[in-house]
């Protein structure tokens, strides 16, 4: 196992009519800033609950967070919390929201005048104010982590700051009945995709995350057509809202190799062609798995024992499988099914050029040419 540090520091307040607690967790003199996106918050009563148990502090809101969040929206926000003197940030929604109101807080709390300093990893902030999510959509993470990717120009950035981790999140899982079956479909890929990046590597002998890491795949295997079907089912759905977060809190990948290149490529799709991120991840894995399967091999075998009971060691019965449980979810598996032709790889790969990230994998040797054939097999 490799050496590590790990420090979580999110409190998560897990359960059924949850949102309540609010008035605990936010000081009573406190300048409320909320953040949520285009109106569902609204629609389904979220928002109505969040303001109720946030009854008797100074609430300001801020409405129209998109998919994949942009810099120029997020701006927007930053300079409520300057004008409207706001002491905590309360990010209403998924896990675009949840990245959003990290970098607002970030952002309002920078010295520099360039405030897409934070986009190039170019700078430092000293303190922020104290910030808060109630979870909306199960998939990212965000909830319990100090990461976001933000949507500038034709690229989409990772911020990660350790100022950025929520103080406290609410998962009530009630609140995702509503969710449309596809949100539901790209967040279990998300959650699923998050572990095997962490995962689908090179052993390093790191025994409790391996199988941590099975036990989260596992479970959303075992969960997903039950969520998907009967959405009202609390058992099924507090099982995913609880994977998506131990997916991405830091647990699994502390001690051993982690890849990312899955998401990265992904990234670089959705910037360009509008695809939703669990639609890229689900095309791109089985590609990854496929070109890389020399690299990865002890590991894509043991995946394919423990997770899908494959015991011949055949790792195209394995990528078959992978493909097979997407597809059972209602995604797709190859990028001409969604009218991407071959001719852009050169326009994917030339992004990832340019936003330097063409250095990829745990162990950073797969550059251009490589990411190329993925992009190839990705047909």
């Amino acid at each position: 196992m490799l050496n590590f540090e790990f420090h979580n520091p999110t409190k998560i307040i897990f359960g059924k009519n949850t949102i309540k607690e609010l008035d605990r967790l936010v000081g009573k003199q406190a300048r409320v800033l909320i953040v949520y996106g285009k109106g569902s918050v609204k629609k389904y009563g979220t928002l109505d609950k969040v303001k109720s148990a946030l009854k008797g502090r100074d609430i300001f809101e801020f409405e129209g967070v998109e998919p994949n969040p942009r810099y120029e929206t997020l701006m927007k926000a930053v300079e409520i919390v300057k004008k409207k003197n706001i002491t905590f940030i309360l990010g209403v929604g998924g896990g675009s929201v949840m990245d959003g109101t990290k970098f607002v807080n970030l952002a309002a709390n920078y010295k520099g005048e360039d405030k897409t300093d934070l986009l190039k990893g170019e700078y430092e902030v000293e303190s922020v104010i104290d910030m808060g999510m109630v979870l909306t959509l199960p998939a990212t993470g965000s909830e319990m982590n100090c990461g976001a990717v933000i949507s500038y120009g034709d690229g989409k950035f990772p911020v990660k700051h350790n100022l950025s981790y929520p103080i406290f999140s609410i998962l009530d899982p009630e609140i995702t009945y509503t969710l449309p079956k596809k949100q539901i479909s790209n967040g279990i890929v998300d959650s699923f995709v998050h572990v095997t990046e962490q995962y689908l590597t090179y052993p390093v002998g790191g025994i409790v995350q391996d199988r941590m890491a099975e036990g989260i795949l596992l479970a959303l295997k075992d969960i997903a057509d039950k969520t998907l079907n009967n959405p009202t089912d609390y058992e099924a759905r507090s099982n995913l809202v609880w994977s998506s977060t131990l997916a991405l809190n830091g647990i699994i990948g502390k001690g051993v190799p982690q890849d990312w290149m899955t998401h990265v490529i992904g990234h670089e799709i959705t910037a360009l062609y509008g695809l939703d991120h669990g639609q890229t991840l689900a095309i791109i894995l089985p590609a990854v798995m496929d070109i890389r399967r020399k690299e990865k091999r002890e590991k894509i075998v043991q995946y394919g024992e423990r997770v899908f009971d494959i015991k011949t060691g055949n790792i195209d019965e394995i990528i078959k499988a992978t493909r097979g449980f997407f597809n059972s979810l209602g995604l797709k598996t190859k990028l001409g099914d969604y009218g991407i032709k071959e001719e852009d790889i050169e326009k994917i790969c030339n992004n990832l050029i340019r936003h330097k990230r063409d250095n990829l994998s745990e162990t950073g040797d797969v550059t251009t040419p490589i990411i190329r054939e993925i992009l190839k097999k990705a047909f």
